[in-house]
């Protein structure tokens, strides 16, 4: 049976053309509308609708939903806490000491390769498919799409800023002044391959930050990423003198946590099919909250 997303069309698109509507609402290529239209997978109104048709405001668009054939990782049994999930996005609380996905000489034993499991589990195949990566020690919330439409479009919105990502850390020292914004460009290392270091070649990074408690000699710390530069948080935090506890590659080791104390608090993006705002919490582990205490 085929399934399709409806998109019931707003005021401030009535006057375009169905092509217009997929490729500037719904960000559709080319390419993909060709295959859309040789497998009559567009409809407005529930009816086949040539592409050059003008749309109002109260029709309905309906567009063919290709179902996946394969996860795209080896599924593999392993934990899952799920933070959200309905029929198009899913939102997992990733463990520290894990990859979100299969790279490098790494394929099994992530984040993916256990959401494949639990989707299998109940036979559900959809490929995985990350909207953003965090590092191995890092934990929190994680999104996954669970089809192409959904991820473009909340691609989208984090390129339009409307995806947010809040972060909880514990770095060195008190910060000074409590709140602030750190922009500085972050490229790659002239020659530690692995590592980001802030430069004037760099792409443009903007972190937003506000202490929460000062604990002695450190400062727990809400983040907010502008920008999603690859150790960005990790980057600019020892750029100005006061590094993440227990990051080992921008600062150093700490007894009071095997990890940097690193936490994706909290996502907040807009429902792809209702428009409704959605913000998912992640609680700490066990680790970072014996670093913060009571």
């Amino acid at each position: 049976m085929k399934s399709y997303h409806t998109f019931p069309v707003e005021n401030q698109h009535s006057g375009l053309t169905v092509e217009e509507y997929l490729k500037q609402v719904l960000k559709y290529s080319g390419r993909a509308i060709q295959k859309l239209t040789r497998k009559k997978g567009i409809l407005l109104n529930k009816k086949t609708v040539f592409l050059q048709r003008k749309i109002k405001e109260g029709d309905v668009l309906s567009i063919l939903s290709p179902e996946d054939q394969s996860y795209g990782v080896v599924p593999q049994e392993g934990p899952v806490e799920v933070l959200f999930e309905d029929p198009l996005i899913i939102v997992l609380n990733k463990p520290p000491k894990m990859l979100v996905h299969p790279a490098g000489h790494t394929f099994q034993g992530t984040l993916a390769n256990y959401l494949a499991y639990y989707f299998q589990q109940r036979g559900d195949v959809f490929t995985i498919r990350p909207l953003h990566r965090l590092d191995r020690d890092t934990s929190g919330c994680v999104v996954f799409a669970k089809n192409a439409l959904t991820q473009s479009m909340l691609e989208q919105q984090m390129l339009q800023g409307v995806f947010k990502r809040t972060y909880l850390t514990v770095i060195s020292g008190n910060i000074e002044p409590q709140t602030g914004t750190l922009d500085f460009p972050i490229g790659k290392h002239p020659t530690l391959p692995n590592r980001r270091t802030v430069h004037e070649q760099g792409e443009r990074a903007v972190t937003h930050y506000k202490v929460i408690q000062f604990l002695p000699d450190m400062s727990l710390v809400e983040l907010e990423l502008e920008t999603g530069r690859t150790h960005q948080i990790r980057v600019h935090m020892a750029h100005i003198g006061h590094p993440i506890i227990g990051d080992t590659m921008y600062g150093k080791s700490s007894p009071k946590i095997a990890r940097q104390a690193l936490h994706a608090e909290s996502v907040t993006f807009i429902h792809p099919k209702t428009g409704t705002p959605i913000t998912v919490h992640a609680p700490l582990y066990s680790d970072l909250e014996k670093v913060i205490g009571k």
